[in-house]
């Protein structure tokens, strides 16, 4: 196979569509289909291109759809071997570049698989020893498209992607299970008061508080890696509607088995292909669990803040790591960036989720035309999950630290115990208590003694830190 020369070229090549004729950049891969659609989506000003995986399925989905047409008879073994080549450095990221399409979009990702068609169809023509635009010899659509739709084609990236990049975000949300995990064991020992609705509760311990941290991210955890199975059912050979019009006997088959093969990933054909092009449901299952590991992490986020809060005038029970300077204005301040971070990129997942939700619905008959913006909300939702689980690890809960003179003081002081006498004595009895050692400032265990409700071996038993805390 020619590799490509080194003659500079044109400055400028004509191409043509059922359009008519225009200009592109000579050097460029992309052609004709590219250059409108980036001239008519000038939206978000975020390429195809930035969609790393995104590129990496479409690279994979042609190279397989060329190795089944040419097992299959219908294209050249030296314009199968280009494609294929040429496949591969699109899905190892060379050619990222090229794809200058923006990732919102009409026409249901069409334009994002011309940009791909173009720019495999082109550099295969350089290895084959061709210039760029010689269509005659290798066509993007004839022979890089051959046997697909952008409708089976396109969604199957999608989900090539989803799968990639969920599963670079559990390896780094199950990171973040264990730094909970840790601080749990850490904080085991250290007893606190608990809050309920704000108010003092009953007492804990700071390793349990943690330790619900960590089981309530390793629930969604679990969530997060009961999608993959269902990004696995392909409609490859559905073609445009899903009735496989231009698609030969067996290409559904071998183009599914083969892609499987270049990615490692467990794919498998869709049962019904109808219902698979037209059915864009499996997103919005993913969009639903996104939002509610956003929700769940912005909410232990929202807690860290409360806890730290301070650290003279509020509850002060842990110190965050002081990361950057906190204000322009007030000397020595220290905010808990990280975690406000965090509860603005949930902010985000959960306006996504309504994004997928809308383009969901908004599907009609045999088709759902609103699928760029599905992958670019979901493929940037997880992916700022992501960052902000590993950024909430390593500049936050690493490095908290426990206020243990504070909690040890408070749990003294607090009636929050006397939860505890209420079996033995009678919540009315402990009612009393509560109210009057709220008025005299005295302690729980010197008013029981007062009283002689309990003996000395029944209050030291009831009141234990320990015993209240529920770790005896």
């Amino acid at each position: 196979m020619t590799q490509p020369s080194n003659i500079p070229a044109p400055e400028l090549r004509r191409e043509h569509d059922s359009l008519g004729d225009r200009d592109v950049p000579g050097a460029a891969y992309w052609g004709i289909s590219t250059a409108r659609a980036v001239e008519n989506f000038p939206v978000s000003g975020r390429t195809i291109g930035t969609l790393r995986s995104l590129i990496y399925g479409l690279g994979a989905v042609k190279l397989s759809a060329a190795r089944a047409n040419e097992d299959l008879g219908l294209l050249e073994t030296a314009k199968s071997a280009a494609i294929q080549q040429a496949a591969r450095e699109v899905m190892d990221g060379r050619l990222d570049r090229e794809f200058v399409v923006d990732a919102i979009q009409g026409g249901a990702g069409t334009s994002t698989n011309m940009n791909a068609n173009e720019v495999i169809a082109n550099r295969a023509l350089e290895l084959l020893g061709r210039t760029k635009g010689d269509y005659s010899a290798l066509h993007p659509i004839d022979d890089v498209n051959r046997s697909q739709s952008t409708n089976d084609a396109y969604p199957t990236a999608i989900k090539i992607a989803l799968q990639r990049d969920l599963a670079a975000l559990c390896t780094e949300h199950h990171r973040l299970v264990g730094a909970f995990e840790s601080k749990a064991a850490e904080f085991a020992g250290i007893i606190k008061v608990g809050r309920t609705q704000l108010q003092d509760a009953v007492p804990m311990s700071l390793g349990q508080e943690f330790g619900a941290f960590a089981e309530t991210l390793r629930e969604d955890g679990c969530r997060l890696q009961e999608l993959l199975p269902h990004l696995a059912e392909s409609n490859l050979g559905a073609t445009a509607i899903g009735t496989g019009i231009t698609a030969p006997p067996g290409y559904r088959e071998a183009v599914i088995r083969e892609l499987a093969s270049v990615t490692g990933l467990p794919l498998a054909p869709a049962a019904n292909l109808v219902e698979a092009t037209s059915d864009t449901g499996v997103f919005l299952l993913v969009s639903g669990v996104l939002k509610r590991a956003a929700v769940k992490l912005s909410k232990i986020c929202n807690d860290l803040r409360l806890l730290s809060s301070g650290p003279q005038a509020g509850f002060a029970e842990i110190f965050l790591p002081a990361v950057q300077a906190g204000s322009s204005i007030m000397p020595g301040k220290v905010n808990p960036v990280i975690p406000e971070m965090v509860n603005q990129v949930a902010f985000r997942v959960v306006g996504a989720d309504a994004t997928v939700t809308m383009a969901v619905e908004a599907g009609q008959l045999q088709l759902n035309a609103f699928e760029p913006v599905i992958i670019d909300s979901l493929l940037e939702s997880i992916a700022w999950l992501g960052v902000a689980c590993r950024q909430l690890r390593t500049h936050c809960v690493d490095g908290i630290t426990a206020n243990t003179a504070l909690l040890q003081h408070r749990m003294l002081d607090s009636i929050s115990v006397v939860t505890g006498l209420a079996p033995l004595i009678g919540y009315a009895a402990a009612a009393e208590l509560a109210k009057e050692a709220l008025a005299t400032g005295r302690g729980i265990a010197k008013l029981v003694a007062e009283r002689g409700l309990l003996d000395q071996h029944q209050m030291k038993e009831a009141l234990s830190a320990r015993t209240l805390a529920g770790l005896d």
